[in-house]
C-alpha cells in the first residue's frame, strides 16, 4: 500500500478497552479492531475519543502499534492521533506511527494555549515535515478549543498539497466545509468529522470519507455506500437515527460513554469500562433510547437487533 496515498472512505475512530486493573485490555482491543475491519471499514483511526489524552505515553504507543498491526494485516489504512500539548511530543508520536507502518496521522491544535495563525502554522508545518505521512489537520472545535481559520488551512494545503488532509468540525459544519473546499480549489481531501451525522450534506459538498465512531460502523459503511451510489432513500433512513444518536454525544466523555456502551451491547467489548475521571455515565433511560436507535439501523439493514441488556 502507498503510505502517502490519499485517505478515503470509512475510517472509524476506535475505543480503548480497559481491564479491571485499569490497564489497556490488549486482547479486547485486538478483537475490537478486527471486528471493525470485518464491517468493511477502510481503515482504523485513533483520536481523542480513543481516550488518548488519558493514556500514558507508553500506552499511546501501544495503542498505535496494535492499530497499525491490525490494519496492515488486512491491507487497510491506519491513521494515528498525534495531537499533544507540545510540538516535541506530537512529533515523537508521529514518528513512532510512521515507524510502525501508519498511513497517516491526525493532529489537533494544542488545547491549553490559544495560538494565532502564525503559531498554529508553525505547529502543523513542523509535524508535516517530520515524517512522510499524510497529516490530517483536525479542527476539533465542535467540542473543544477554537476553530481553525480557513486561511490557515488553505495556507497549509498550498504549501504541502496532498501531504495534508482536513477534518473540519467547526460550526456551521456545511458552510465551513464548503469554504474550505473552495479555498483549496476543490483539491484537498476533506473528511467528515461529526460522527457520521453530516455525511449526507457533506458528501454533496465534496468529502472523500468520514471518521465516525466505531460503535455502529456497519451502519455508517452502509450510509457511505448509499450516498456514493445515490441511494438517497436508504441514506435518509439511516441518517435520521444517526443524527439523533450523535446529538446525544455533546462532549468527548459523551462520545466515549455511549460508544463503549454500544460496543459492549453488541458483544464487541467484554466490559463497559472507562478510564476515570469521567463526566458522563449512561443511565437506564439513555441506554434504552440508544438501544432503540441502534435497532433502527439493524432493522433497516436486516441485521439482528439488540436483545434485552444484561449486567455489565
Amino acid at each position: 500500500m502507498d503510505r502517502t496515498s490519499q485517505l478515503f472512505g470509512v475510517l472509524p475512530v476506535v475505543q480503548t478497552p480497559f481491564a479491571d486493573d485499569g490497564t489497556i485490555d490488549v486482547g479486547a482491543l485486538d478483537h475490537e479492531l478486527h471486528w471493525v475491519l470485518d464491517q468493511h471499514a477502510d481503515g482504523l483511526t485513533t483520536g481523542m475519543v480513543s481516550e488518548i489524552p488519558r493514556l500514558t505515553s507508553e500506552e499511546r504507543r501501544l495503542l498505535a502499534e496494535r492499530v497499525c498491526l491490525a490494519a496492515n494485516s488486512r491491507d487497510r489504512m491506519a491513521i494515528i492521533g498525534c495531537g499533544a500539548e507540545s510540538l516535541r511530543s506530537a512529533i515523537a508520536h508521529a514518528r513512532h506511527a510512521e515507524e510502525h507502518g501508519a498511513t497517516g496521522v491526525m493532529v489537533n491544535s494544542p488545547l491549553t494555549v490559544a495560538l494565532g495563525d502564525d503559531e498554529l502554522y508553525g505547529y502543523f508545518s513542523r509535524i508535516i515535515e517530520a515524517t512522510q505521512l499524510t497529516v490530517v489537520v483536525q479542527d476539533a472545535s465542535g467540542y473543544i478549543g477554537r476553530p481553525l481559520s480557513i486561511d490557515l488551512q488553505a495556507k497549509l494545503f498550498s504549501e504541502y498539497g496532498e501531504r495534508v488532509a482536513f477534518k473540519p468540525e467547526a460550526q456551521p459544519i456545511g458552510p465551513t466545509l464548503s469554504m474550505l473546499r473552495d479555498a483549496t480549489g476543490t483539491r484537498a481531501a476533506i473528511l467528515e468529522g461529526s460522527g457520521g451525522a453530516a455525511i449526507v450534506d457533506s458528501y454533496r459538498r465534496g468529502i472523500v470519507g468520514t471518521m465516525p465512531g466505531a460503535e455502529v460502523c456497519w451502519a455508517i459503511r452502509a450510509l457511505w455506500d448509499a450516498v456514493c451510489v445515490g441511494d438517497w432513500t436508504l441514506a435518509y433512513r439511516l441518517s435520521g437515527p444517526l443524527n439523533t444518536l450523535v446529538a446525544m454525544q455533546t462532549t468527548v466523555d459523551g462520545y466515549v460513554a455511549l460508544e463503549k456502551y454500544i460496543l459492549w451491547r453488541q458483544g464487541v467489548l467484554p466490559k463497559n469500562t472507562h478510564r476515570p475521571p469521567t463526566g458522563y455515565s449512561v443511565d437506564p433511560e439513555t441506554a434504552a433510547e440508544v438501544d432503540r436507535l441502534v435497532n433502527q439501523f439493524a432493522d433497516a439493514l436486516g441485521r439482528d437487533t439488540l436483545s434485552q441488556p444484561t449486567s455489565s
